[in-house]
C-alpha cells in the first residue's frame, strides 16, 4: 500500500510526549500495582514489549530495587520462582502472554499486566492491571504505548521524566532535515546501546524493519566491534543510545560510516528514530500503518493433529 501522509503512526508519534505526560500524571494511582522494592521480578513481553521489559529490568537492578529478569514470553524458564511477574502487552490478546499468565495462576504467582485495551484475556488473567487507554494505538507498529509504558516504569523507580518529555517535544518540533541529518540517506543503520539502552537499540532497529522494510540491526555497543563493524562503510550509519564506549565513534567514522549520537534522554532519541521511520516509509512509498506480514497482535491457533 502507498505511503499515507495522514497515517495513524504519524499522529501517534506526534503525541508521544503528551501521552507520556498523561501517563506520568497517574503514577500515584498506578505505582502500587507495580513490583515493590526488594521483590524478585520477571518482566515479559513479545516483540516491542519484550524490549521495553529488557530496558526496565536493567534499570530496576541498577537502582537497587531488586533482582529483575526479562524474557520473551515464549522463553520464560519453566519452574523458576519469582515474587512478581510483570507482563507488558498492548493488545492484551497475545497468545504467549496469555499462556504464561495462565501457568502463573496455577502456581499462585502474583501477576500484573500493563495493557492498552481492557476486557481482554490478559486483563482477565492478571491479578492487577495497569490500563493505559490514553496510549492505545490504531497502527500495527507500536510507538507511544511502548514508550509510555517504559516512561511509567522508569518513574516508578524514582526517575524524573520531565526532561525526557521536554526533549521529545523538541525532537518533534525540529526541522526534519536537521533531525535526520546524516541519516535520511543512509542505506543501512545499526543501533547500539549499553545497559538499559540495549533494549532501546533493539527496539529502534525493529521499528525501521516494521515500518519501512529497512535494513537495520542492533547490538550491545561493546559487542559491535566483535564482528558487526564489518558491515560499516560509506553510506551507512551507526546510531548510539546512552553512554558511548571510548573509541567507538572514531572507529566507526574511520570506516566511512556516519556515527550518530545525541546527549539527550534515550527515550526522547527513540522518538527521533520514529521520525526516521516515517521518513523512510515515505521515501519508499510504503504505508507504515500496515507493515507486510504483520498484524496488531499475534494470536496463534493450535493446528489439528
Amino acid at each position: 500500500m502507498p505511503f499515507n501522509p495522514h497515517s495513524h503512526l504519524r499522529s501517534e508519534v506526534l503525541s508521544e510526549p503528551d501521552t507520556w505526560q498523561a501517563v506520568l500524571g497517574r503514577l500515584q494511582e498506578l505505582a502500587p500495582m507495580l513490583p515493590a522494592r526488594g521483590a524478585r521480578v520477571a518482566v515479559v513481553g513479545c516483540g516491542t514489549s519484550y524490549f521495553m521489559a529488557q530496558a526496565y529490568a536493567v534499570l530496576r537492578e541498577q537502582r537497587g530495587y531488586g533482582e529483575t529478569d526479562a524474557f520473551a514470553a515464549s522463553e520464560f524458564p519453566a519452574g523458576r520462582d519469582y515474587d512478581h511477574l510483570l507482563a507488558i502487552s498492548r493488545s492484551g490478546t497475545t497468545t504467549e502472554v496469555i499462556d504464561l499468565l495462565t501457568a502463573a495462576r496455577r502456581r499462585d504467582v502474583r501477576t500484573t499486566a500493563i495493557v492498552a485495551t481492557g476486557g481482554t484475556p490478559v486483563t482477565e488473567l492478571a491479578h492487577e492491571v495497569v490500563l493505559l487507554p490514553e496510549a492505545d494505538e490504531k497502527s500495527v507498529v507500536q510507538t507511544r504505548f511502548a514508550t509510555s509504558a517504559l516512561a511509567l516504569l522508569r518513574a516508578s523507580l524514582g526517575e524524573d521524566l520531565s526532561q525526557a518529555v521536554a526533549e521529545a517535544r523538541a525532537v518533534l518540533a525540529e526541522d526534519e532535515t536537521q533531525a535526520l541529518n546524516g541519516l535520511a540517506d543512509a542505506e543501512q543503520v545499526t543501533f547500539v546501546g549499553t545497559g538499559w539502552t540495549v533494549g532501546i537499540a533493539t527496539e529502534a532497529a525493529l521499528k525501521l524493519r516494521e515500518s519501512a522494510q529497512f535494513w537495520s540491526e542492533s547490538y550491545p555497543a561493546m559487542e559491535y566491534r566483535h564482528g558487526p563493524v564489518a558491515i560499516a562503510s560509506s553510506g551507512r550509519a551507526v546510531w548510539a543510545f546512552g553512554v558511548v564506549p571510548d573509541g567507538l565513534a572514531a572507529q566507526v567514522e574511520a570506516t566511512g560510516a556516519h556515527f550518530e549520537h545525541r546527549d539527550i534522554d534515550p527515550l526522547a532519541d527513540l522518538v527521533r528514530v520514529h521520525r526516521l521511520c516515517l521518513f523512510k516509509a515515505r521515501a519508499l512509498d510504503l504505508d507504515p500503518d500496515n507493515p507486510r506480514h504483520l498484524t496488531r497482535s499475534v494470536i496463534l491457533t493450535v493446528q489439528p493433529a
